[in-house]
């Protein structure tokens, strides 16, 4: 049972709030933080960029990183999101078994329990 933070970056609350409820609906996180305001220095477009963000770490197994990240992908405002995993090598063995069940495939919702917005 391997659990991880995926940590992501988004431009608002309201995109990380929308992001965040779908990965939980979905199964692909057991909790999502939403951390806002974050302020960043990032090079872009050959500049300096500094803006204000949002930060979400998803608490999953695993074996949910790739679906995860690809719907991420495929929901986010951004050409090229920040998702960086991190693993946990240790924490309380309850919560790191509740993360381990609420993210276990089978308990993804099926065309019936299709995933809604927040």
């Amino acid at each position: 049972m391997s659990v991880v933070f995926v940590y992501m970056t988004t431009r608002d609350t309201e995109e990380a709030r929308r992001i965040g409820s779908d990965l939980v609906r979905g199964r692909m996180a057991a909790c999502v933080n939403v951390i806002d305001p974050m302020h960043s220095l990032f090079w872009w477009d050959g500049k300096v960029q500094e803006e204000r963000e949002t930060v979400l770490i998803a608490k999953t197994s695993e074996d949910r990183v790739t679906e995860l990240t690809e719907r991420v992908k495929s929901i986010h405002s951004y050409d090229c999101p920040c998702i960086v995993v991190i693993p946990v090598t240790y924490g309380n063995d309850a919560f790191l078994k509740w993360i381990h069940e609420q993210t276990r495939a089978e308990s993804a919702p099926g065309p019936q329990n299709k995933i809604q917005e927040l």
